[in-house]
């Protein structure tokens, strides 16, 4: 899966979570995981605690990161709906 693909896995809607990204419109934020992540709580752990996840969603929010943290375009995250 490309980066793009991932990316496209990330949104962002006004009324959840005041805008923030959120993985597939799903009441999961981009920070929730990323945060998990950093403590070093596994992709395994995190799948099975919210086992609505995939794992290329884990993947999605490091790509997000990376894409935000380098500057790269972010047209594939999407406001709204």
């Amino acid at each position: 899966m490309t980066n793009t693909d991932l990316l496209a896995r990330i949104t962002a809607r006004p009324d959840v979570f005041g805008g923030k990204p959120i993985i597939r419109d799903m009441r999961i934020s981009v920070e929730l995981i990323l945060g998990l992540l950093a403590q070093g709580v596994t992709e395994e752990a995190i799948l099975e605690d919210y086992p609505g996840l995939e794992a290329d969603d884990v993947r999605a929010c490091a790509a997000y990161a990376h894409a935000v943290i380098a500057r790269d375009t972010l047209s594939a995250v999407t406001v709204g709906e």
